[in-house]
């Protein structure tokens, strides 16, 4: 055997394991969907893969003509610079690869095979069988999306049956309460926020227990209910996110909520969805869930989707316009909100820090449920007040140079960022800024609602910073079609060049939206 080459697969097999972090971080951003993994690959990595694949066959050419030394030469500046590279993408990523504990299992696998690759070529070396061992082993060290895919597809039993179990034990948990009421929320916007105002409202007078953050699949609200759940936990509010048919009914089957939330149905992730129809019918599987229990159902009538579909929604109680749950007289500042709830025929005035119409209707939402479990109406004021706004969602806080940032980041939708950029306009005397990649995951409508928003934008904004050169197309075009001024609209290809824009043109007296802080796989 040949020394020298199995140094050469060595660094090749290394430096795969330092390649591996930006594909498993880009396989996690797409929820480990190797058909949304795949689109990543086609419109943000050609570039890498053809890389990839030419530093594959540098290397077979160099073995075929028995150019040993060069290749181990090549193969160990190959393992630099992957180290570098990984280095430098979790410095740099806007959300980096969580090292859960799929992730390790899949990095085991990676580096198992990697391992047994180079162990049977050992073996082997000698004559086609050994050549053909030493070649695969060059090409998934060289072309790592092929050790990502395999080694998720490896992994796919496993995951399944580490999932039932935890899944059975938390269903083992549910079932051991007498008397916990579950409250499942889900929306195409509105529920993380929801979730939290009605937590912090209901723990007036109840003890509770929210999922954290966007903790809103299976896994997170097993997860939840597996670590956070106490004796003493009188309510469990549980977020249910979904991207396609069947994911919400497969969080009811979890939980088996008593009541439910519907806070929107709209135009998001109809990459996955494939249509509106089919947005409206996942949501409601919360609502089959709740009222095949004889439970109660919150459904909000000012959703358009929604109030259309109106003759599909009986046995709920709708808040909004023309209902016995709505609010008015809403007046906006920059400290926050003032506004009128009428809760089945009680009035409370209360005032928020949040901003916003999509705001008012979340807290409307948590006040009208909270109101049928038994929350006075002066803890319902006290709770509100003392609201803070969610992270990243419309949320008002000191910025660069005095100025003020509306924190509007997370996962934007066609309406919710027409509502923001709106409320950016209620800032009167005040220099008005955008700083946005616009919107994803729409399908076919996605040119149309980045259209839509460039308008908006232009119709309130000062300056307008776009970020990603083919992604912000859509808005620059719609911004063209009206009279704003374009040398003060600038297109740049990340946030960190977005804020190098934006500083030297702010002072006290200007307010930033950052509309959708999209994560890596999405900025090209």
């Amino acid at each position: 055997m040949n020394i020298i080459l199995l140094i050469c697969a060595v660094f090749l097999s290394a430096s795969a394991v330092f390649s591996l972090y930006n594909q498993y971080q880009m396989l996690q951003q797409n929820s480990y969907f190797v058909s949304r993994y795949f689109m990543w690959l086609k419109s943000s990595y050609t570039v890498g893969l053809c890389v990839q694949a030419f530093l594959y066959c540098v290397i077979s050419a160099l073995f075929l003509k028995e150019r040993y030394i060069i290749m181990s030469v090549l193969a160990f500046c190959v393992l630099i610079i992957r180290v570098v590279l990984a280095i430098k993408c979790k410095k740099n990523a806007i959300k980096p690869l969580v090292f859960t504990g799929r992730v390790k299992r899949l990095y085991t696998t990676a580096v198992i095979i990697l391992i047994a690759l180079t162990a049977v070529y050992s073996l082997v070396h000698q004559g086609r069988i050994g050549k053909s061992f030493l070649l695969i082993l060059f090409m998934i060290s060289s072309i790592t999306p092929i050790i990502t895919i395999v080694t998720k597809l490896v992994n796919s039993p496993v995951e399944k049956l580490i999932g039932r179990h935890y899944i059975n034990d938390a269903k083992r948990i549910l079932k051991s309460f007498d008397n916990l009421k579950v409250i499942g929320i889900t929306g195409s916007y509105g529920k993380t926020t929801t979730k939290f105002i009605l937590n912090r409202i209901l723990s007036e007078r109840y003890n509770t227990v929210c999922t954290p953050q966007s903790f809103n699949t299976p896994m997170g609200v097993v997860r939840t209910v597996r670590e956070m759940l106490k004796p003493q936990t009188q309510i469990f509010i549980c977020e249910m996110g979904a991207k396609k048919t069947g994911d919400i009914k497969e969080i009811c089957d979890i939980v088996n909520p008593d009541c439910g939330i519907i806070t929107s149905v709209g135009e998001q992730h109809l990459d996955t969805f494939g249509s509106l129809d089919n947005v409206f019918k996942t949501k409601f599987e919360l609502y089959n869930a709740v009222t095949d229990k004889g439970g109660i159902c919150l459904v909000n009538s000012d959703s358009d989707a929604i109030s259309k579909r109106k003759d599909k929604c009986k046995s709920v109680v709708f808040f909004g316009d023309g209902t016995d749950y709505f609010a008015d007289n809403i007046r906006y500042s920059p400290s926050g909100s003032t506004f009128d709830l009428h809760l089945n025929g009680d009035k409370i005035t209360v005032t928020t820090k949040l901003l916003g119409k999509h705001s008012v209707s979340d807290i409307l939402a948590a006040s009208a449920l909270a109101y049928m479990l038994d929350v006075s109406a002066d803890d319902i004021k006290c709770a509100v007040a003392a609201l803070n706004a969610t992270e990243h969602r419309l949320e008002l806080k000191p910025f660069k140079n005095g100025s003020l940032l509306i924190d509007d980041a997370y996962n934007s939708n066609p309406e919710g960022c027409l509502e923001a950029v709106r409320v950016l306009g209620s800032f009167d005397n005040m220099k008005k800024a955008i700083i946005t990649p616009g919107l994803i995951e729409l399908g076919e409508r996605e040119y149309d609602c980045n259209f839509a928003l460039g308008l908006e934008a232009a119709k309130y904004c000062d300056i307008i910073i776009l970020v990603g050169v083919n992604r912000s197309v859509p808005i620059a075009d719609a911004i063209r079609t009206t009279d704003f001024n374009t040398d003060n609209m600038y297109v740049v290809s990340s946030f960190k060049e977005a804020m190098e824009v934006y500083a030297p043109k702010c002072d006290s007296g200007s307010v930033v939206l950052l509309e959708n802080d999209l994560p890596d796989n999405y900025l090209n």
